[in-house]
């Protein structure tokens, strides 16, 4: 009961400190104390470079045959006003301070690598005259041609880029916006201040800031309670960060011979490295998978390797038994499904339990989705299946046809429909309801933890019946 009362308290601590206002006078110092960093820690970055007696550099053949636009300039300048205005977006403090350690995790990774191993730009840019010219030598004033990659400017690029996106609603205001930070990301490239390789690279430092300090206040949200399952996820996690490391190895291997294979692997490496952080930390809301089932675009970017990985193996695992099975009346799992999958089998309601992956399928009006995003290979909490049956129990009395999917269909959908099986039939005992459901599906796994959690939730619900 205390326990209970503690995390009663915490939350609402939580709650109370996220709504606390940000001030103009916070905003300003935030932003007067993150240029200072801004500008001390790059230049710390230039000066130990020109302190080197060799910098080397690195291109790809193809990329003189990018021209010089000297009018790019402007949308390049262009970040350090978006920069300053971003601090003056938030009216909540947790908010700001989110973006300070948003910034501020860009600017620490990228510096240290201009430290580790400094890069210099090697093309002779041509004279320019004019307004160009004049912002041109302006900025040669204080940024010399070293500290590459990864692309401070990319980075900063893609954590701006998603928090303006979050904050401007009007269309034709987000259009405009759209186009611009492509023209700066472009702009990197055509004013000749980086190369191609710094690009990719600063990207992935942007995308895994805003892993780091999501924006979404669900992602940001505490972890549900999933004491239960704590051992499984510590060695789901090791695996992860092993896999990781072989591919971060294998893209060390791959820099003398093929650098484009080892962009490839070091993209792999990072989104293995985020999975294990997300098993860690045991929050399937890490993933930012929205309760449409989206992902945001950053995190898309980051996770690219491993969502394609997990829907191979979903595919690689099942194709010998695609369909859905039918576990009761107007309730069905399976596997995640594609478009093709739901228009064939004709189901008007999908709750959705994969935390891993999109939403592969356009909804229309007639069928009903939910996501209730939950780890694989882990026994999910008391309230994610509370949250699962609840979407299930909505759908069901709409008289919805559903599937339960997960990856496989084997998992996680088959111990929520356990647990709707026990409810409708009365039954009070857990492996009495996973039994009927291996009946349908002869292939359901269900771990012992997953088994004490559905036991759990029966003797919860039985209670509460009584009462």
């Amino acid at each position: 009961m205390s326990e209970s009362v503690g995390r009663s308290t915490n939350a609402a601590a939580n709650v109370a400190g996220s709504e606390r206002k940000a001030t103009f006078a916070m905003q300003f110092g935030w932003l007067t104390l993150m240029g200072a960093v801004f500008f001390s820690t790059y230049g710390l970055a230039n000066w130990l470079a020109t302190q080197r007696a060799y910098v080397p550099s690195f291109s790809f053949g193809w990329e003189r045959a990018i021209p010089f636009v000297p009018w790019s300039i402007v949308p390049y300048w262009s970040i350090d006003f978006l920069y300053a205005l971003s601090f003056f977006f938030w009216t909540r403090r947790d908010d700001l301070l989110d973006h300070v350690k948003r910034l501020l995790t860009v600017q620490l990774i990228s510096v240290a690598c201009f430290i580790l191993w400094p890069l210099r730009y090697d093309f002779a840019r041509p004279a320019t005259d004019g307004v160009a010219g004049t912002l041109i030598t302006l900025l040669m004033g204080f940024d010399k041609p070293y500290n590459q990659a990864p692309s401070l400017h990319i980075a900063l690029l893609v954590v701006l880029w998603a928090v303006y996106a979050r904050h401007l609603r009007n269309r034709a205001a987000r259009l405009a916006m759209h186009l611009w930070f492509a023209a700066i990301g472009v702009s990197v490239l055509t004013t000749w201040q980086h190369h191609v390789i710094d690009v990719p690279t600063g990207a992935a430092v942007g995308c895994l800031a805003l892993f780091l300090f999501p924006l979404r206040n669900m992602a940001s949200a505490p972890p549900d309670d999933d004491v239960a399952s704590r051992t499984r996820r510590r060695a789901l996690a090791l695996r992860y960060t092993a896999a990781a490391c072989v591919a971060g190895l294998a893209a060390i291997a791959c820099i003398p011979r093929a650098v484009e294979w080892a962009l490839v692997a070091g993209w792999g490496a990072l989104g293995l490295a985020c999975v294990a952080w997300v098993y860690c930390r045991g929050n399937a809301k890490a993933f930012q998978k929205d309760v449409l089932g989206h992902f945001p675009v950053p995190m898309l970017i980051l996770f690219a390797p491993t969502i394609a990985g997990a829907f191979v193996n979903s595919r690689a695992w099942t194709w010998r038994r695609p369909a859905p099975v039918r576990i009761d009346e107007r309730l069905s799992i399976g596997r995640t499904p594609t478009g093709g999958d739901l228009l064939r089998r004709g189901f008007t309601g999908l709750v959705d339990l994969t935390a891993e992956m999109p939403r592969w399928v356009s909804l229309d009006a007639s069928c009903a989705y939910s996501a209730v995003p939950q780890l694989d290979l882990v026994a999910p909490s008391m309230q994610q299946l509370e949250r699962a049956l609840a979407a299930l129990g909505c759908m069901h009395r709409e008289g919805r046809d559903v599937l339960v999917c997960c990856a496989l269909g084997y998992g996680r959908s088959v111990l929520c429909a356990a647990a709707w099986i026990a409810r409708q039939r009365g039954l009070t005992d857990a492996r009495a309801a996973l039994a009927a459901v291996r009946e349908r599906q002869p292939r359901a796994v269900c771990s012992d933890e997953s088994i004490s959690v559905l036991q759990d939730w029966i003797d919860r619900h039985c209670a509460m019946t009584e009462a």
